[in-house]
């Protein structure tokens, strides 16, 4: 015990040398022997490719490389198989230590449920626009009688007509009711043959019928600007549609465009 016995003022420096000199060793067989060997310090390994690889598959395949997994994200593909990884992080190539956790995203197997947006009532156009936002396929189209003209009237999947807001999974095919600018009832198709042109079109557009194309002829014995032909033509039992399409043919020549009378 005569070490630890401080006679002098350099028998003190002596032990506080003594001391200093014990802890330097034992920090540094901390941090170069006992911490390196316990955390794998300054070694390093490459992170593998596993996108396009199967959760069973990198199962394994990670654990052989003594790193890990964990599922951050996933998304619905129909045309990938289920649980396929889509992407990595970090990176094929990266350098990273062992036992590091790689973060994926993976294909799910059942699509996911979303609420079925309201297409009735708007334009086709639109109707496919806001499909395509929500991830939804168009189906058939078909076109019935109807005065909105490329509206949509219904909305089925699975043949089956759905309510905006309806539970319906992700990627499903939606088919749609159109109409197509005619309606149901069927009349007689009006006789304009004789009359000038700007009193027949307003009897066709009274009627809920669309001026066609409007032909210029020159037939002698008839009043310029009369109407001396029309498509389809009157009588005989001929029917015609709201919304339908009438062309007539006027005698005399065509106007000008722009030109002040």
């Amino acid at each position: 015990m005569s070490f630890f016995k401080a006679n002098s003022f350099a028998d003190v420096l002596k032990h506080i040398l003594v001391i200093l000199v014990v802890v330097f060793m034992l920090l540094g067989f901390f941090f170069f022997v006992y911490l390196p060997s316990t955390t794998n310090h300054g070694e390093t390994i490459s992170v593998p490719k596993i996108t396009g690889m199967t959760l069973p598959e990198i199962e394994d395949y990670l654990d052989d490389q003594n790193l890990r997994y964990y599922v951050s994200d996933s998304s619905y593909n129909p045309g990938i198989k289920p649980y396929v990884i889509l992407s990595q992080d970090p990176v094929p190539g990266a350098k990273v230590k062992e036992n590091r956790k790689i973060y994926i995203s993976v294909n799910m197997k059942n699509p996911p449920i979303i609420k079925m947006p309201k297409l009735v009532d708007g334009s086709l156009k639109n109707a496919q626009m806001i499909l395509k936002s929500y991830d939804l396929m168009v189906g058939e189209i078909t076109y019935v009688p109807d005065l909105a003209q490329n509206a949509v009237l219904k909305q089925f999947v699975k043949g089956k007509e759905i309510k905006p807001g309806d539970p319906v999974a992700k990627g499903s095919v939606v088919d749609l009711v159109v109409g197509d600018g005619e309606g149901n009832t069927e009349f007689d198709v009006p006789n304009v043959v004789g009359m000038p042109v700007d009193e027949a079109s307003v009897l066709l557009v009274g009627q809920g019928l669309q001026i066609g194309s409007i032909n210029y002829v020159q037939e002698a014995g008839k009043p310029n600007g009369s109407v001396v032909r029309q498509r389809p033509v009157a009588g005989q039992g001929a029917k015609i549609k709201v919304g339908q399409l009438v062309d007539i043919w006027v005698n005399g020549p065509e106007p000008v465009q722009g030109l002040e009378e």
